[in-house]
């Protein structure tokens, strides 16, 4: 049974079910309340349901959360029986303290030897398979790197130390954030081996109370993903990345996950196979969408030799991510105001960066079809990116080799069958 005092420890889940207690809302309608995101709302909302305090139904293509009254009972019980413990502990964590008077502590055991565990700590193909969307990083001392840890949210600093397979030291911030910006954080990793692989623990310092009890959350759920990468080669997709956008360039780094994870399904005898897009086979699809994102990338500043990636020994994924990498952290720079030039013709921004997500998500979905592959795509990502190419597909775009007439689905289609039937593709 989780600690629910726990859960309830952080404010904003505080609020979200103050805000419940008024009737069920969806997640637009309580991230107006908030300062954050609409994906960080969302993942509040998921660790409040997955504890059992709260609910969520389906009606269309929205989704409605609210209380579950049997949790909440549990909840009152649970701080009836720990008030003077528990809240004494939140009162000490609101009071102020030096950044540098608290640290957040994990350790794990991995079942690798020390240098396999330090390349899955390091290496950007590695750190997609469990914590990144896209992770870009200079492996030396005073190097930087940057993290696209979820949708909207990035973490970046410099590297200060490094032994591989034995101790890696790093600054950490977020790049949103005035509390806790680049370089007001530092990350000490130092592995052990130990029997059945290597121990690996983490301390996060320079945090404040509140600070350290959310990124220890943070790190208990990427370490246990890591120790999952370590044992099955790849985590899957994170819970934490799905959930509602919170813009075009949220949706965008959402649907890059999805591709990525269905990129690393790929055998290298299915490259020739036939893809739904009759004029390309998966290896055809791969260059189109390389390409594509490329071209986006250089619509943002991004120059074509940070977007396009090599071919030579490097998986379809690789090239994939690399070009996205570039591509996105070109458009997190320049933002989504103005119009920028594509090719011939100048469009809004906003509409350049609703391509790239439509030709990540839809592209996913063609790869995972002709490959055999399952794909799962949260409700409410699929609901945005479908609005978005309602948008964007106008009726002058039918037919040729652009897009088909959209196909009929049946009422009981989730967003994502009515997305690639929008796309004109048979589901």
């Amino acid at each position: 049974m989780p600690d629910l005092v726990a859960v309830l420890s952080e404010p904003n889940r505080r609020r979200l079910l103050e805000l419940l207690s008024l009737g069920e809302q969806t997640v637009s309608q309580l991230a107006a309340n908030f300062g954050v995101t609409r994906s960080a709302v969302s993942q509040h909302l998921g660790v409040l349901s997955n504890a059992g305090l709260v609910r969520a139904r389906q009606d269309g293509r929205f989704r409605y959360y609210r209380l579950d009254p049997a949790g909440m009972a549990a909840l009152r019980g649970a701080l009836e029986a720990f008030w003077t413990h528990e809240l004494g502990q939140l009162v000490i964590a609101a009071t102020p303290a030096r950044r540098d008077d608290v640290t957040a502590e994990k350790s794990v055991l991995v079942p690798l030897d020390p240098d396999a565990t330090f390349a899955l700590l390091t290496e950007p193909e590695r750190l997609r398979r469990w914590q990144a969307v896209t992770a870009r990083i200079e492996l030396r001392a005073g190097g930087e790197y940057r993290w696209t840890i979820v949708p909207g949210h990035n973490a970046s600093g410099t590297i200060t130390e490094l032994e591989r397979g034995k101790r890696l030291v790093f600054t950490f911030g977020w790049e949103d954030s005035n509390d806790l910006p680049p370089g007001a954080s530092t990350v000490t990793i130092t592995l052990e081996p130990a029997e059945g692989g290597t121990r690996v623990h983490l301390v996060h310092s320079g945090l404040t109370p509140e600070q350290a009890t959310g990124h220890l959350e943070g790190w208990t759920h990427y370490l246990e993903r890591l120790v999952a990468a370590a044992d099955k080669g790849d985590a899957g997709l994170d819970e934490w990345v799905t959930g509602e956008p919170s813009d075009p360039l949220s949706a965008a780094e959402a649907s890059l996950a999805i591709c990525q994870l269905v990129l690393r399904g790929l055998r290298a005898e299915q490259g020739e196979d036939q893809t739904p897009c009759a004029k390309f086979t998966v290896d055809d699809l791969v260059a189109h969408l390389v390409a594509s994102i490329a071209s986006l990338g250089s619509a943002a500043g991004a120059t074509r030799a940070d977007t396009e990636g090599t071919t030579e020994g490097t998986t379809a994924e690789t090239r994939v991510a690399d070009a996205a990498q570039a591509t996105l952290e070109a458009w997190r720079k320049r933002g989504l105001d103005g119009a920028v030039a594509l090719g011939q013709f100048e469009l809004p921004a906003s509409r350049a960066v609703d391509i790239l997500l439509l030709e990540l998500l839809v592209h996913a979905w063609d790869f995972a079809k002709a490959t055999g592959q399952e794909i799962r795509v949260d409700e409410s990502l699929s609901a945005y990116v479908l609005e978005r190419a309602r948008g964007l597909i106008v009726p002058e775009m039918r037919g040729g080799d652009r897009f088909a007439a959209e196909r009929p689905v049946g009422p009981q289609a989730d967003n994502l069958a009515r997305l690639v039937a929008y796309t004109g593709r048979e589901h």
